[in-house]
Protein backbone atom coordinates (compact mmCIF):
# COMPACT_ATOMS: atom_id res chain seq x y z
CA UNK A 1 0.00 0.00 0.00
CA UNK A 2 3.06 2.52 0.56
CA UNK A 3 4.22 2.03 -2.49
CA UNK A 4 0.18 2.60 -3.84
CA UNK A 5 0.60 5.85 -2.54
CA UNK A 6 3.94 6.96 -3.40
CA UNK A 7 2.89 6.07 -7.31
CA UNK A 8 -0.14 8.07 -6.73
CA UNK A 9 1.63 11.03 -5.15
CA UNK A 10 3.90 11.17 -8.44
CA UNK A 11 1.14 11.36 -10.35
CA UNK A 12 -0.55 14.22 -8.50
CA UNK A 13 2.84 16.14 -9.30
CA UNK A 14 2.65 15.35 -13.03
CA UNK A 15 -0.94 15.78 -13.20
CA UNK A 16 -1.08 19.10 -11.84
CA UNK A 17 1.98 20.41 -12.24
CA UNK A 18 2.99 20.86 -8.53
CA UNK A 19 5.56 19.60 -5.70
CA UNK A 20 4.62 18.06 -2.76
CA UNK A 21 6.51 19.19 0.00
CA UNK A 22 4.79 16.95 2.45
CA UNK A 23 2.05 14.23 2.65
CA UNK A 24 1.14 12.15 5.73
CA UNK A 25 -1.25 10.15 7.22
CA UNK A 26 -3.84 11.56 8.97
CA UNK A 27 -6.61 9.18 10.58
CA UNK A 28 -6.99 6.51 12.41
CA UNK A 29 -3.87 4.83 11.35
CA UNK A 30 -1.75 7.84 12.65
CA UNK A 31 -3.80 8.33 15.45
CA UNK A 32 -2.93 4.18 16.35
CA UNK A 33 -6.39 2.68 16.49
CA UNK A 34 -6.67 1.33 13.05
CA UNK A 35 -9.14 -1.26 12.42
CA UNK A 36 -8.67 -4.78 10.39
CA UNK A 37 -10.21 -2.77 7.22
CA UNK A 38 -9.29 0.63 7.73
CA UNK A 39 -8.77 2.69 4.93
CA UNK A 40 -5.65 4.88 4.18
CA UNK A 41 -6.36 8.90 4.79
CA UNK A 42 -3.20 10.79 3.13
CA UNK A 43 -3.10 14.35 3.52
CA UNK A 44 -0.51 16.66 1.84
CA UNK A 45 1.16 19.90 1.37
CA UNK A 46 1.83 21.53 -2.15
CA UNK A 47 2.80 24.02 -4.09
CA UNK A 48 2.86 25.62 -7.26
CA UNK A 49 4.99 27.18 -9.58
CA UNK A 50 5.87 31.02 -8.39
CA UNK A 51 3.91 32.17 -11.61
CA UNK A 52 0.72 30.21 -10.69
CA UNK A 53 0.61 32.63 -7.77
CA UNK A 54 1.06 36.05 -9.72
CA UNK A 55 -1.75 35.13 -12.34
CA UNK A 56 -4.77 38.43 -12.12
CA UNK A 57 -6.99 35.72 -11.27
CA UNK A 58 -4.81 33.37 -9.11
CA UNK A 59 -7.30 33.74 -6.13
CA UNK A 60 -10.35 32.21 -8.46
CA UNK A 61 -7.78 29.01 -9.06
CA UNK A 62 -8.98 26.24 -6.57
CA UNK A 63 -6.66 25.26 -3.69
CA UNK A 64 -6.82 21.97 -3.58
CA UNK A 65 -6.40 18.67 -5.07
CA UNK A 66 -8.82 15.54 -4.33
CA UNK A 67 -9.30 12.74 -5.98
CA UNK A 68 -11.78 9.91 -5.85
CA UNK A 69 -12.17 8.09 -2.91
CA UNK A 70 -12.46 4.27 -2.95
CA UNK A 71 -12.73 1.71 -0.10
CA UNK A 72 -8.72 1.54 0.79
CA UNK A 73 -7.50 5.35 -0.20
CA UNK A 74 -8.74 8.52 0.65
CA UNK A 75 -6.32 11.19 -0.70
CA UNK A 76 -6.41 14.64 -0.51
CA UNK A 77 -4.33 17.99 0.12
CA UNK A 78 -3.88 21.59 0.41
CA UNK A 79 -2.22 24.22 -1.49
CA UNK A 80 0.82 26.09 0.20
CA UNK A 81 -1.37 29.37 0.56
CA UNK A 82 -4.10 27.88 1.71
CA UNK A 83 -1.89 25.55 4.50
CA UNK A 84 0.32 28.84 5.74
CA UNK A 85 -3.20 30.80 5.99
CA UNK A 86 -4.35 28.21 7.69
CA UNK A 87 -1.69 27.81 10.19
CA UNK A 88 -1.39 31.39 11.16
CA UNK A 89 -5.02 30.49 11.77
CA UNK A 90 -4.31 28.05 14.52
CA UNK A 91 -5.86 24.89 12.17
CA UNK A 92 -5.62 22.02 14.94
CA UNK A 93 -6.42 19.62 11.54
CA UNK A 94 -3.11 20.89 9.90
CA UNK A 95 -1.28 20.95 13.25
CA UNK A 96 -2.28 17.19 13.53
CA UNK A 97 -1.28 16.88 9.88
CA UNK A 98 2.50 18.07 10.94
CA UNK A 99 2.55 15.96 14.48
CA UNK A 100 1.42 12.50 12.25
CA UNK A 101 4.23 9.78 12.94
CA UNK A 102 3.21 8.41 9.60
CA UNK A 103 5.07 10.55 6.89
CA UNK A 104 5.12 9.45 2.71
CA UNK A 105 6.65 12.26 1.72
CA UNK A 106 8.86 15.24 2.94
CA UNK A 107 10.87 18.40 2.22
CA UNK A 108 12.97 18.30 5.30
CA UNK A 109 13.33 22.02 5.03
CA UNK A 110 9.99 22.96 4.43
CA UNK A 111 8.80 20.60 7.52
CA UNK A 112 11.95 22.01 10.01
CA UNK A 113 10.45 25.64 9.57
CA UNK A 114 7.08 24.60 10.11
CA UNK A 115 6.95 22.34 13.04
CA UNK A 116 9.60 25.29 14.42
CA UNK A 117 7.16 28.15 13.97
CA UNK A 118 4.24 25.57 16.05
CA UNK A 119 5.03 27.30 18.98
CA UNK A 120 4.62 30.98 17.76
CA UNK A 121 1.26 30.02 15.86
CA UNK A 122 -0.25 27.76 18.17
CA UNK A 123 -3.80 29.11 19.74
CA UNK A 124 -4.76 27.19 22.77
CA UNK A 125 -8.20 28.68 23.08
CA UNK A 126 -8.72 27.98 19.22
CA UNK A 127 -7.54 24.36 19.48
CA UNK A 128 -9.41 23.68 22.92
CA UNK A 129 -13.30 24.82 20.87
CA UNK A 130 -12.38 22.76 17.81
CA UNK A 131 -12.09 19.68 20.21
CA UNK A 132 -14.64 20.95 22.65
CA UNK A 133 -17.47 20.70 19.74
CA UNK A 134 -15.85 18.05 18.45
CA UNK A 135 -16.64 16.31 21.30
CA UNK A 136 -20.13 17.39 22.07
CA UNK A 137 -20.84 16.62 18.56
CA UNK A 138 -19.57 12.94 18.21
CA UNK A 139 -21.10 12.51 21.35
CA UNK A 140 -24.63 14.00 20.78
CA UNK A 141 -24.71 11.71 17.14
CA UNK A 142 -23.14 8.75 17.92
CA UNK A 143 -23.56 7.72 21.67
CA UNK A 144 -26.97 7.93 23.07
CA UNK A 145 -28.33 4.79 22.06
CA UNK A 146 -28.42 1.40 23.80
CA UNK A 147 -26.07 -0.03 20.92
CA UNK A 148 -23.64 2.33 19.47
CA UNK A 149 -20.84 2.03 16.88
CA UNK A 150 -17.90 1.15 19.35
CA UNK A 151 -15.46 3.23 17.07
CA UNK A 152 -17.18 6.30 17.67
CA UNK A 153 -16.61 6.29 21.22
CA UNK A 154 -12.55 6.85 20.12
CA UNK A 155 -13.82 10.00 18.01
CA UNK A 156 -15.25 11.26 21.64
CA UNK A 157 -12.61 10.57 23.47
CA UNK A 158 -9.41 11.53 21.81
CA UNK A 159 -10.77 15.34 21.46
CA UNK A 160 -11.65 15.36 25.17
CA UNK A 161 -7.85 14.01 25.85
CA UNK A 162 -6.50 16.68 23.71
CA UNK A 163 -8.40 19.32 25.80
CA UNK A 164 -7.06 17.66 29.12
CA UNK A 165 -3.53 17.84 27.16
CA UNK A 166 -4.23 21.77 26.10
CA UNK A 167 -5.06 22.58 29.81
CA UNK A 168 -1.92 20.83 31.05
CA UNK A 169 0.77 21.75 28.43
CA UNK A 170 -0.43 24.71 26.05
CA UNK A 171 1.14 22.98 23.61
CA UNK A 172 -0.08 21.43 20.16
CA UNK A 173 -1.68 17.85 20.73
CA UNK A 174 0.29 14.39 19.93
CA UNK A 175 -0.93 12.76 17.20
CA UNK A 176 -0.85 9.24 19.21
CA UNK A 177 -4.34 8.40 21.12
CA UNK A 178 -1.74 6.12 23.91
CA UNK A 179 -0.05 8.99 24.47
CA UNK A 180 -2.50 11.01 25.40
CA UNK A 181 -4.09 8.38 27.28
CA UNK A 182 -1.06 7.83 29.14
CA UNK A 183 -0.38 11.76 30.15
CA UNK A 184 -4.09 12.79 30.52
CA UNK A 185 -6.18 9.32 31.57
CA UNK A 186 -5.04 9.12 35.11
CA UNK A 187 -8.81 6.87 36.26
CA UNK A 188 -7.79 3.56 35.89
CA UNK A 189 -11.31 2.27 35.57
CA UNK A 190 -11.56 4.51 32.55
CA UNK A 191 -8.26 3.67 31.29
CA UNK A 192 -8.96 -0.38 31.35
CA UNK A 193 -12.43 0.49 29.71
CA UNK A 194 -10.53 2.36 27.44
CA UNK A 195 -7.67 -0.52 26.25
CA UNK A 196 -10.12 -3.05 26.11
CA UNK A 197 -12.23 -0.54 23.42
CA UNK A 198 -8.86 -0.44 21.24
CA UNK A 199 -8.44 -3.96 21.68
CA UNK A 200 -12.27 -4.46 20.50
CA UNK A 201 -12.00 -1.97 17.41
CA UNK A 202 -8.47 -3.98 16.33
CA UNK A 203 -10.41 -7.39 15.69
CA UNK A 204 -13.56 -5.78 14.74
CA UNK A 205 -14.89 -4.14 11.83
CA UNK A 206 -15.21 -0.53 11.08
CA UNK A 207 -18.56 -0.41 11.41
CA UNK A 208 -19.11 -3.03 14.17
CA UNK A 209 -21.99 -2.01 16.69
CA UNK A 210 -22.15 -3.04 20.26
CA UNK A 211 -23.46 -2.23 24.01
CA UNK A 212 -23.04 1.30 25.04
CA UNK A 213 -20.01 1.57 28.28
CA UNK A 214 -21.65 3.13 30.79
CA UNK A 215 -17.88 4.00 32.47
CA UNK A 216 -16.92 5.92 29.18
CA UNK A 217 -20.71 7.49 28.58
CA UNK A 218 -20.04 8.85 32.65
CA UNK A 219 -16.68 9.73 32.33
CA UNK A 220 -17.52 11.79 28.66
CA UNK A 221 -20.64 13.03 30.13
CA UNK A 222 -18.18 14.59 33.47
CA UNK A 223 -15.91 16.02 31.40
CA UNK A 224 -18.52 17.53 28.73
CA UNK A 225 -19.44 19.62 31.81
CA UNK A 226 -16.42 20.24 33.56
CA UNK A 227 -15.27 21.78 29.91
CA UNK A 228 -18.01 23.34 29.36
CA UNK A 229 -17.72 25.80 32.25
CA UNK A 230 -13.77 26.60 31.12
CA UNK A 231 -13.06 30.09 29.19
CA UNK A 232 -9.21 29.36 28.01
CA UNK A 233 -7.51 32.99 28.17
CA UNK A 234 -7.18 34.70 24.62
CA UNK A 235 -3.66 34.72 23.46
CA UNK A 236 -1.85 37.26 21.39
CA UNK A 237 -1.87 37.35 17.50
CA UNK A 238 1.75 37.21 16.23
CA UNK A 239 2.86 38.54 13.37
CA UNK A 240 2.15 36.38 9.71
CA UNK A 241 6.11 37.89 8.32
CA UNK A 242 7.33 34.56 9.08
CA UNK A 243 4.88 32.72 7.36
CA UNK A 244 5.59 35.04 4.10
CA UNK A 245 9.10 34.08 4.66
CA UNK A 246 8.33 30.32 4.15
CA UNK A 247 5.80 31.02 1.34
CA UNK A 248 8.46 33.40 -0.79
CA UNK A 249 11.21 30.89 0.14
CA UNK A 250 9.37 27.61 -0.90
CA UNK A 251 7.61 29.25 -4.42
CA UNK A 252 10.96 30.58 -5.62
CA UNK A 253 12.48 27.03 -5.36
CA UNK A 254 10.18 25.32 -7.14
CA UNK A 255 10.71 27.55 -9.84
Amino acid sequence: MKATIHQQLAQIEAQFQVKILYACESGSRAWGFESPDSDFDVRFIYVHPRDWYLQLDAERQRDVIELPIDNLLDINGWDLKKALNLFYKSNPVLLEWLSSPIVYRQDDDFVRAMRELMPVYFSAQKTFYHYLHMAKGNYREYLKGEQVRLKKYLYVLRPLLAIEWILQFAKPIPMRFSELVDACLPEQNVKEAVEHLLWVKTQRSEIAYGNAIPVLNAWIERKLAEFEAIRPDMIKTSSISALNTVFQQFCQERL
